[in-house]
């Protein structure tokens, strides 16, 4: 076995025809199937992992990941298809599980997915068999297998319902049917009439409703498997939300013009759904209500909406593969028309550039700065631009299969049918002709001396050819084998080749001295390693091996899965690191060579790789003149920068001087108005205290008065109390009787009334069933009326909402109106605080005249008592003395409450004057907190203005350092570029001692003083290090005092804003004062008209009684 191992570092390419060939594993890294593998691919760090697919499969048909992003199903076709699962997680994409179909013969899978717990895996096989089968795949167990009738209608997608793991979609040409496992069996749950629809994606939205896209361009919407709806990719005009108008429509009428682009992939997200429809373009729908979707966007590739997560591949059988030594570059060409330029160390596309013939080879200059690529028409050699790929020589050598720079670059070779022509690249004439095949030349290589040139061809010859006369030194024929491959060894004594004969031969002189016999596959490629030690071949299956050298005799070699089509060339790296091989299916794959331990191969060479590249002269200058308008550019606007921030600063200033101004008014106005305020409340407490002194006097007298009359009263009315009582048992044995009857009546009434109501039951309920149907009827009328009603509804709506903005805009000019009456609100606010003195006042009134009430309840208490007496000695009038009683203890009542009100009402007056004076209290202090704020800004103020102009002087001063400091720089950066062109120089005379110690010499005395002179400039590098750091800090400082200037300023409005709102807390608070004020004021009034009447002198009592017959509701109001 071989020393050498090969591991699989990079490929550039993406495998097509695999169905959902593209998966995300998380935010960062890519899932996709490349050459006979799936690849990891991290876009921002750009590493790859290898998932290496299975030897016996004959390629990928589908792959799927599942909705936790650990697994990853891949289907293998073959003459028994498979499903591979992997796992993620683990760093080699461990094998988790391969399903099968069992006895059944499966060639291929189609379309594959996993349901949404991840435990079940659907799989759908290719025709004319259809056939649905549904695994568990962790414990390996074939659920259920089921064919579909449909045969000549082909399915294109298979999903299971993320809301149910048992509920299946499939869709297809003129197929959607949707499938439900249960009981150990898919049986199918509906099926929508669309025979003339072809089917291309659909997703899920719901648990029963499911978007599907068409190849003419139309999203259909299904619900529970019908047909409901169609969603409109045209926006409705005149609306500027861009809402989608969605028609419904019947199972019949599917038909769609042609000429509409198809909408090939369709995603649900959140908040609707995202399809594509054509190729760069994208629309985005969100969902307005239960039913309908808008769209919001239409994304296309033109707009520059799209970021691209790795550089673009080809798309066609690659054809040439070169490399050069003075650069990580490896060039490819393809019959896609494209030539690529990549970097293998870097692993980016550094150039590419379309054409529109076909290349059939390419070959880099060892320099890497030129490029011979073969085209149908002509060989072109062009320069590799920075950016471009430009030709400046064509050669007359048509469909050019080969092409090869010599290793020192002053030739080529190029195949002309089954002539090889050599060409000088300084004087472009062609220097020799080697003649000798007779059939299509496969290679050429050159020697590494560039003295001989070995080929290939399809008449099975591998020739030697001297290329200083043009004659064969060598040359081995065998007719039956046609070779495709050909490489000299690494001391170039012997050379090595592969062909159809399905053996790798080791020629020297004339003779084949060892062949290494192969299996059933035939070798397409070799590449022999500059080290010796080891031989790789790629095959006609895709795979590479890795041989041995010198070469076993028997099949000892390592195999690895690389490409899914025949391998077309390979190349190694001059160092020994890389192996790069291609393939017809268009992918570039690079190994890295490696020992058993894992370590890179060492090579006796040393190469450097050069960093320079061709530019052309117009457009170094258009790049300059570019730089220069930018530079100039850059200065006006920083001169415009600098006048609008003066100008910024002058504005400010003015406002801060306007604020401070308008805050010294406002605190003297309220300083008058405080002093005011507290003179007043000086003078209220005064009389308050005379007021309530008197009131104590008054009150006490009063109470002793009735106190006294109040117990000879008593005494009269227990004696009346009594005789009641006995008469009121008298009355209560009547009404007992009376009741007895009443109930024996009504219990024969109640009995001929159920038969009634029964009989009247039976034939309303008759009535309710019509009246049902009549109401289900109706219901389905009121819906429609409701949709109708809905859309006139949304119409009304804009018209408001433009209505409200027009008077938003009125109200916010009221608003600036409010601001200025403000300021009247609050002189407003000193009138207002002398009504509420005058309020405390009516209140001691409201106290008198409340003992006064009282008064007045004892004696129509004694009223009541001689209308008592009245009472008692009327007997045929006893039912209506009864009713004036009852009246009488009402009025008493009432009057009991109104005392109640009237004591409450004085506790919640006292209640509101305390927090009102101690809200008072608290906005003087904040008024003497803010002066001190006030005084403290204007000093701290004055201080960063001085700060801010010593700042600017010490920048300016910074400004000139630093470029002198520059200029110095480019001083030191030229000195440095001569001494490494004078020592390149010197390395030329390594072979001649004087002439090298001469140049050395002369180096050293012109550079040794200048170093010196840079010597002393480093001790004031010093210094003005120190100074910068010093600027460095004052420019912190300068930082700091500007972000307390913004706070101040953020401070003091805040303080504003709070001003504010408590004088409008205050202006509130006196108008609902002003408002109890007023009914306390007509409560007043009416009392005191109450007493007015009661304070009438007496008429007799018959005239009493009288009154109460005729209007017993006003005796009972007063």
């Amino acid at each position: 076995m071989s020393f050498v191992v090969a591991q699989s570092h990079f490929i550039f390419g993406v495998r097509t025809g695999v169905r959902n060939n593209l998966c995300f594993f998380d935010e960062q890294t890519v899932v996709f199937p490349s050459g006979n593998s799936c690849v990891c691919f991290n876009t921002v760090q750009r590493w790859q992992r290898f998932i290496s697919g299975s030897e016996r499969s004959q390629g990928m048909r589908a792959m799927t990941i599942s909705s936790n992003r650990r697994y990853l199903a891949v289907s293998d076709y073959g003459e028994r298809a498979t499903v591979t699962v992997f796992d993620l997680q683990h760093e080699q994409g461990r094998k988790r599980k391969i399903l099968s179909a069992g006895d059944m013969s499966v060639q291929e899978f189609i379309c594959i997915a996993f349901s949404p717990d991840s435990k079940y895996l659907i799989g759908l096989t290719e025709g004319p068999e259809w056939m649905l089968i549904l695994w568990l795949w962790e414990k390996h167990k074939l659920l259920a297998t089921l064919k579909t009738p449909n045969t000549n209608n082909p399915v294109t997608q298979v999903s299971f319902n993320p809301y149910n793991n048992t509920q299946l979609c499939v869709s297809g040409t003129g197929v959607f049917k949707l499938f439900r496992y249960s009981e150990g069996a898919l049986k199918q749950s509906s099926v929508a009439k669309v025979e003339s629809i072809n089917f291309l994606c659909h997703t899920w939205m719901s648990e029963h409703r499911v978007i599907a896209g068409t190849d003419t361009g139309r999203l259909l919407v299904f619900e529970s498997g019908d047909l409901r709806r169609e969603i409109s990719m045209t926006s409705v005009q005149g609306q500027s939300a861009r809402q989608v108008e969605v028609k419904k429509i019947k199972d019949a009428n599917v038909d769609e013009g042609p000429s509409v682009p198809s909408i090939t992939a369709i995603l649900s997200y959140s908040k609707g759904f995202a399809c594509s429809r054509g190729p760069g373009t994208v629309f985005l729908f969100e969902q307005t209500d239960e039913s309908g979707y808008r769209k919001t966007r239409e994304i296309k590739e033109d707009k520059l909406h799209f970021e691209l997560l790795s550089q673009s591949f080809h798309s066609s059988s690659i054809t040439g593969l070169s490399i050069c030594i003075r650069k990580p570059l490896v060039a490819t060409c393809s019959l896609d028309r494209s030539v690529r330029i990549w970097n293998y160390e870097t692993k980016v596309l550094e150039l590419y550039k379309e054409f529109q013939e076909e290349a059939y080879s390419v070959a880099l200059h060892p320099t890497g700065l030129f490029i011979l690529v073969g085209f149908s028409d002509r060989l072109r050699l062009m320069n590799l631009l920075i950016d471009d790929i430009r030709t400046f020589k064509e050669f007359t050598v048509r469909s050019c299969r080969e092409c090869a720079f010599s290793n020192g670059g002053h030739m080529f070779a190029a195949v002309n049918g089954n002539i090889i022509q050599i060409y000088s690249v300084t004087s472009f004439d062609n220097i020799l002709n080697l003649k000798g095949h007779n059939g299509k030349v496969c290679q050429i290589e050159w020697s590494l001396d560039d003295s001989r040139v070995v080929s290939c061809g399809v008449d099975g010859a591998v020739y030697e050819w001297n290329t200083q006369s043009g004659k064969r030194e060598s040359e081995s024929v065998l007719k039956s084998c046609s070779y495709t491959g050909v490489a000299f060894s690494s001391d170039c004594k012997t050379i090595l080749a592969v062909g159809t004969d399905l053996t790798l031969k080791e020629i020297q002189d004339c003779q084949v001295l060892r062949e290494v016999p192969a299996d059933e596959t035939a070798h397409t490629a070799l590449a022999v390693s500059h080290s010796g030690r080891v031989v790789f071949t790629g095959t006609s299956s895709g795979t590479v091996r890795a041989i041995k050298y010198p070469l076993p005799i028997q099949k000892e070699w390592i195999t690895y899965q690389a490409h899914s089509g025949p391998v077309t060339k390979m190349v190694i790296t001059y160092d020994d690191q890389f192996l790069l091989t291609v393939s017809e299916d268009g992918c570039l794959l690079i190994w890295k060579i490696i020992d058993k331990e894992g370590r890179g191969l060492k090579s006796n060479k040393h190469i450097v790789h050069t960093e320079e590249i061709l530019i052309t002269k117009s457009d170094l200058e258009e790049k300059t003149q570019h730089m220069l308008e930018m530079k100039m550019r850059l200065e006006e606007l920083q001169m415009e920068n600098e006048y609008q921030l003066r100008l910024k600063d002058m504005n400010y200033n003015e406002k801060l001087r306007e604020l401070s101004d308008n805050f010294v008014q406002q605190i003297g106005t309220l300083k008058t108005s405080q002093q005011a305020m507290k003179t007043e409340m000086e003078k209220q407490e005064c009389e308050n205290q005379q007021n309530s002194a008197e009131l104590i006097m008054k009150h006490s007298k009063e109470l002793k008065d009735l106190e006294l009359s109040y117990s000879q009263k008593l005494i009269v009315e227990h004696e009346k109390y009594q005789d009641l009582e006995q008469k009121h048992q008298r009355m209560l044995e009547d009404y007992e009787k009376q009741l007895k009857s009443a109930e024996d009546r009504k219990i024969q009434a109640v009995e001929e009334l159920t038969k009634m109501y029964e009989a009247k039951l039976q034939e309303k309920t008759q009535l309710l069933a019509q009246c049902q149907e009549d109401a289900e009827q109706k219901i389905s009328v009121f819906k429609a009326i409701i949709k109708q009603a809905e859309e006139d509804e949304e119409r009304k709506i804009l018209e408001i909402q433009t209505n409200y903005e027009k008077k938003m805009k009125t109200e916010k000019q009221t608003n600036a109106n409010l601001k200025g009456k403000n300021s009247i609100m609050a002189q407003k606010f000193i009138s207002l605080q002398k009504r509420i003195d005058d309020r405390s006042a009516d209140i001691n009134k409201l106290k008198q005249e409340r003992q006064r009430l009282l008064g007045l309840i004892r004696s129509l208490e004694s009223d009541i008592e001689d209308l008592k007496r009245q009472i008692s000695g009327h007997e045929k009038t006893s039912q209506d003395k009864d009713h004036i009683i009852l009246c009488l203890k009402r009025k008493n009542q009432e009057l009991e409450k109104l005392k109640f009100v009237l004591e409450f009402q004085l506790n919640e007056l006292k209640q509101k004057t305390e927090p009102l004076q101690h809200d008072i209290s608290v906005k003087k202090e904040r008024i003497s907190q803010l002066e001190e704020e006030l005084i403290q800004t204007d000093k701290s103020n004055a201080q960063l203005k001085l700060t801010v102009s010593e700042l600017k002087l010490k920048l300016k001063t910074r400004d000139k350092e630093m470029c002198k400091e520059s200029q110095k720089v480019k001083d030191l950066e030229t000195h440095l570029q001569r001494l490494k062109s004078d020592l390149h120089n010197c390395v030329s005379f390594i072979q001649e001692p004087k002439t090298l110690k001469d140049n050395i010499q002369m180096i050293y005395t012109r550079y040794v003083q200048q170093t010196e002179r840079v010597e002393r400039t480093n001790a004031d590098d010093t210094v003005q290090k120190a100074v910068r750091h010093q600027c460095d800090r004052q420019e912190r400082t300068v930082n700091g005092l500007k972000m307390r200037l913004v706070k101040s300023a953020e401070e003091h409005e805040k303080v504003y804003a709070k001003i504010m709102k408590e004088n409008m807390t205050l202006i509130a608070e006196i108008n609902e004062l002003r408002k109890e004020l007023h009914l306390a004021r007509t409560q007043a009034k009416d009392v005191k008209a109450q007493l007015a009447l009661l304070k009438k002198p007496k008429k007799s009592q018959p005239i009493l009684e009288e009154a109460a017959y005729q209007d017993p509701k006003q005796l009972g109001v007063s």
